[in-house]
């Protein structure tokens, strides 16, 4: 199965369905710290809801069509990555993550995107990459900001999240951008 080392305290990892109640467990001890920004999160009640939902990641990857996986830090599951359809004619994917509120600020998904950034330039050959924050998710804006994407615009009243509109701010890195911050 796919596993990428980032760096010696970090790897990621394709989520299994011997996976599910660790990944219950991190969603289900992060559930406040989660639901601020996701809206599956009340939707996720046992590990039995990875049941279905884990075959489908599979077979994404399988079919060169994305993934989600886990982020391991330090072997322990601190939060998940996705590579979200990849548009092979325009050669463009979306980054989607998570963390739990206890790994954060430990530079985890800044890295992440930076190996996963690497590889979807330099290996599939892609030549966008997009990733979407919640306009009031702060600290998630601050990873593609840092990592040179541009921010594009805004989606007004993008997602419905429980009780609310959030607004939807989308980044976008280009390869021959990121070849010249390189």
């Amino acid at each position: 199965m796919f596993s990428f080392r980032v760096d010696k305290e970090i790897e990621i990892e394709l989520l299994q369905q011997h996976h599910k109640e660790e990944l219950y467990q991190l969603i289900d001890e992060n559930r406040e710290h989660l639901r601020k920004w996701l809206l599956w999160v009340d939707k996720r009640k046992s590990a039995a809801d990875f049941e279905s939902i884990i075959p489908i990641w599979l077979t994404n990857y399988a079919n060169n069509n994305g993934f989600d996986a886990g982020i391991r830090f330090h072997g322990k599951l601190a939060g998940m990555i996705g590579l979200q359809y990849i548009d092979w004619n325009n050669k463009t994917a979306g980054i989607g993550y998570f963390l739990s509120k206890n790994a954060q600020g430990n530079g985890i998904i800044t890295k992440c995107i930076q190996s996963l950034t690497r590889y979807l330039f330099d290996e599939l050959k892609l030549n966008r990459i997009e990733i979407q924050c919640a306009a009031g998710n702060t600290k998630s804006m601050k990873v593609p900001e840092r990592l040179g994407f541009t921010a594009e615009g805004i989606k007004r009243d993008g997602q419905w999240l429980y009780d609310h509109y959030e607004d939807i701010v989308t980044f976008s890195l280009l390869e021959k951008d990121w070849r010249k911050m390189m």
